[in-house]
């Protein structure tokens, strides 16, 4: 009897220890595709871009090659046999305008200025917001982070929204850069921050949609620039003006690598005018967690008959603010509603949008705080 018993103890234990083992290599499994997908998917493409990058190198080193042996072959010395010494790559003249160059008050700002210098210094450090108001006490900015230029009349109004929740410490970063930045730019604008308060998931989508129902209850907008308060442009000269086509801005992220995750992509940074966003019909509602809402605005937007813009080479280089905390859970029903994308654009968006916000005005920036639910956005069958 005593080996019988012992012979089940044993199997027991390890059916015990299997146990453990499967239990915690699927909650593991879970949590990378549910809880933690930013980290998962960034991980994932990091290994993409690597080896997209050693495909690169491979055929830059083997284009070098054929240029060499190019070279020794022909009889005139140069590249090119009939001694030219022409090439693709030659760099472009600068269309910026000279340092000496005099705006006037009475005309429309030039979208090149000297000031726009290129590559900017990112500081990532930490400062506290009422340092940010000191920072930019004297630079004429009025309510709600509202500025315009005095020496030139601005081509743009723009509206900067930007959707929150819980990333306190990414705002004074942002203000710290983009206000420098747009005032160079010599663009009118204020921001707008879109705060998610209750328990509900996060929907960056609806939030957008309250932003810029809000903000045309403010000025005569005539663009509006979607924003992550995580993102810090690289270059000056990525112009936060609007244009004929919707425009995708943040095309070179710091943690992908600076390479574009696939040709469809539209998130992070991107800018309508107050016309394209209304003819799309807005962001659509339904998306509540992480991912989605962008690729379901870049459909919106090839559906309506647009096409989207994106900055030349390097301008589009953005680095992303580390997180001190876990990111949004993912939202695993919109492959779904991706696939129904035509059918519920004009039955989803700004048009069944239904909120009641709590509005607060800092020297900075508007506050918009909405308690979002699905029920404030009731879309019919489709």
């Amino acid at each position: 009897m005593r080996p019988l018993f012992r012979r089940l103890l044993r199997v027991s234990n390890r059916s015990i220890f299997a146990f453990i083992f499967f239990f915690s290599l699927s909650s593991s499994c879970l949590y990378f595709v549910y809880v933690a997908p930013g980290i998962a998917n960034t991980y994932l493409f990091m290994v993409q871009a690597q080896g997209i990058m050693l495909r690169d190198n491979v055929r830059t080193i083997g284009h070098m090659l054929r240029q060499y042996t190019n070279k020794n072959s022909t009889l005139n010395g140069t590249d090119y046999p009939d001694g030219t010494n022409s090439t693709d790559f030659t760099a472009q003249s600068t269309m910026y305008l000279p340092e000496n160059f005099t705006i006037s008050p009475h005309l429309p700002c030039p979208e090149k200025l000297p000031f726009m210098r290129g590559s900017t210094d990112i500081n990532m450090s930490e400062i506290t917001l009422e340092e940010i108001h000191q920072q930019f006490s004297d630079l004429g900015i009025g309510p709600g982070g509202h500025w315009k230029p005095t020496d030139c009349t601005p081509r743009w109004k723009v509206a900067l929204l930007i959707p929150f929740r819980n990333r306190h410490e990414h705002l004074p970063i942002f203000f710290r850069h983009l206000i420098p930045m747009l005032q160079r730019q010599r663009l009118e604008f204020s921001f707008y921050v879109i705060e998610q308060a209750g328990t509900q998931t996060f929907n960056r989508a609806m939030l957008f949609n309250v932003g810029f129902k809000e903000a045309m209850k403010d000025r005569n907008w005539d663009c509006v620039i979607f924003h992550d308060v995580d993102h810090i442009p690289e270059s000056d000269r990525n112009y936060y003006g609007c244009g004929e086509m919707p425009r995708h801005f943040a095309t070179k992220l710091d943690k992908y690598m600076y390479i574009l995750p696939y040709n469809e992509f539209f998130g992070g940074v991107s800018g309508l005018t107050v016309e394209q966003f209304r003819k799309i019909n807005g962001f659509p509602n339904a998306f509540w967690g992480w991912g989605g809402e962008d690729d379901d605005l870049w459909n919106r937007v090839h559906y309506a008959g647009f096409n989207v813009s994106r900055p030349d080479g390097d301008l589009g280089k953005y680095k992303s603010i580390p997180h001190h905390h876990r990111g949004e859970v993912q939202f695993l029903g919109r492959y779904k509603l991706l696939r129904y994308s035509k059918e519920r654009q004009y039955l989803d968006g700004l048009n069944n949008l239904i909120y009641a916000p709590n509005i607060i005005i800092d020297k900075l920036y508007k506050n918009i705080t909405v308690n979002l639910v699905p029920e404030l956005a009731p879309v019919k069958d489709y």
